[in-house]
């Protein structure tokens, strides 16, 4: 494989609420997903399908007992907070106290960029509907993962993976690339410590809030590598790669070297291509030591006694990755793939040189920049409490207020994407894998669609005494390419179903 799989995102965003510091966060959140559900959607709303979700079932061969798990990870029940599916495939939903978008699945780094942002502008929406309800307080939603009181919220990917390849070696091989990857991606933090309680700042907002190397847990002794095993797909072919370890991105730069360079590794473990040693000494340390320079010149110990800086370890991943591509590939390589190595190289490049050289693509670096600027120009120290109150507008996802939107719409950024493509990204779905089928039911169905999940759409149909379950287990079927003529042509669900011999 190229920079080409199956994958997508989950992010938690952070809310306030006007002028109320000790609203509830829940009953927040909930108004912002249904304000956006009464405002968009007209029909009938299909109820989330947890039946086929296994939370507590660990990659390293067994189920951990509900009886013993934290509340956090039983993510398959039912407990009555607002939950919608949109149009264009993806969920809204309530999730630790925080509204969540959880992206439809694509297939290309850029389509991840694009259903992200389309998210972005979801969550902005609704909160807005959520603030013109009368008498309502205005609610104010972040893009970020720390409240800076102790407590992160998650930005999560998704990858699939071919069931064959032995999870030893992708716990091997991704750590050191995990630890050393918040150097291009992370979105950067004003405060060192889970609390910020040491002045300063950092590369990572989530690096101080890991614990162990791995593990099942996503909100305690949160793990470089987690072994959730829900495939979301058929398990006897398909693992999903869980990765909670990665910050919530604004700059699409940031989000596409992301997704993309993790992908091709993933490529590369699954061809056994990595042979070189790059096991780290004290990865769960040295992700926090990375974070807290961000002058990135800190000396990563690998265990074979190597010394060398983030960049330097991504450089060798980098290295690997050309190699693999052209033995694999040679001339006959996709455009994405050619331009995130392109674009990860000259990264690393000038990260090495001078970091603010990154200040238009990477979240941290432009952050930084800001905060230096104010820092100079008011000659304040990393303790004044003005500096968090730049690290958190940096994140408002309000244009007119948030600065990474500011610096958007001042060219101080290198943007992927026009205003046109994430529009159209909220309100269809990608045309190239299941989430086709999904988005167009709940479009053209919306009456009949009782309820649907990443595997399956399930259908109200009247005279019959059952509701009827068109699984979706293939992420790679229900596209465009493969229902559209029949959707196009099925002017009712009775249709459809007689149509897919249901």
């Amino acid at each position: 494989m190229t920079v080409r799989r199956v994958m997508g995102t989950e992010v938690e965003y952070g809310i306030s609420v006007a002028g109320n510091p000790g609203a509830n966060p829940v009953q927040a959140s909930s108004q912002v997903v249904n304000a956006y559900a009464a405002a968009t959607v007209t029909a009938r709303r299909a109820r989330w399908d947890f039946e086929e979700e296994t939370p507590l079932r660990d990659a390293r061969g067994y189920d951990l007992s509900r009886a013993v798990a934290d509340r956090s990870l039983l993510t398959d029940e039912e407990i009555g907070l607002a939950n919608i599916i949109l149009t264009n495939g993806a969920r809204l939903y309530v999730d630790h106290a925080h509204p969540e978008y959880s992206s439809p699945e694509v297939t290309t780094p850029l389509d991840v960029v694009r259903w992200d942002k389309a998210g972005e502008q979801v969550m902005l929406d609704a909160a807005r509907f959520a603030s013109a309800v009368p008498g309502a307080a205005p609610i104010v939603l972040y893009k970020n993962n720390t409240d800076n009181k102790g407590a992160s919220y998650g930005a999560h990917e998704n990858y699939l993976m071919p069931r064959s390849t032995p999870f030893r070696d992708i716990v091997r091989h991704l750590t050191p690339f995990f630890v050393s990857r918040q150097v291009v991606c992370g979105a950067g933090r004003v405060g060192i410590g889970r609390a910020g309680q040491k002045h300063g700042f950092q590369v990572s907002q989530r690096a101080d809030f890991f614990e162990v190397e791995v593990g099942l847990e996503t909100t305690l002794k949160r793990p470089i590598i987690n072994t959730r095993d829900e495939p979301h797909a058929d398990p006897t072919e398909h693992r999903r790669l869980h990765v909670i370890i990665g910050d919530a991105n604004l700059a699409e730069v940031s989000t596409y070297l992301k997704m993309g360079t993790t992908s091709l590794v993933l490529a590369m473990i699954e061809d056994g291509f990595i042979t070189a040693d790059l096991d780290l000494d004290h990865p769960v340390r040295t992700l926090h030591e990375v974070s807290h320079d961000p002058t990135l010149r800190h000396l990563v110990t690998l265990r074979d006694g190597r010394r060398m800086t983030a960049v330097e370890l991504q450089a060798l991943y980098l290295e690997l990755a050309t190699a693999y591509v052209e033995k694999r590939w040679g001339d006959d390589v996709d455009e994405q793939t050619r331009d995130v190595l392109a674009r990860w190289g000259s990264v690393l490049d000038r990260l090495a040189r001078d970091p603010y050289e990154c200040a238009r693509e990477l979240d941290w670096v432009a952050k930084l920049k800001l905060l230096e600027q104010y820092r100079d120009r008011d000659g304040l120290d990393w303790d004044h409490p003005k500096l968090h109150l730049i690290d958190l507008q940096y994140s408002d996802l309000r244009p007119e207020k948030g600065l990474y939107q500011r610096l958007v719409a001042g060219g101080r950024i290198e943007r992927l994407l026009g205003p046109a493509d994430v529009d159209e990204a909220m309100h269809h779905p990608p045309t190239d894998t299941r989430a086709y089928f999904r988005g167009r039911c709940l479009e053209q169905y919306a009456t009949s669609v009782a309820a649907a999940s990443w595997d399956s759409v399930i259908f109200d149909v009247p005279g019959r005494s059952s509701l009827q379950r068109v699984a979706t287990a293939d992420p790679l079927r229900g596209t465009r390419e493969h229902v559209g003529p029949l959707m196009d042509g099925c002017g009712s669900v009775e249709e459809l179903l007689a149509a897919l011999g249901a």
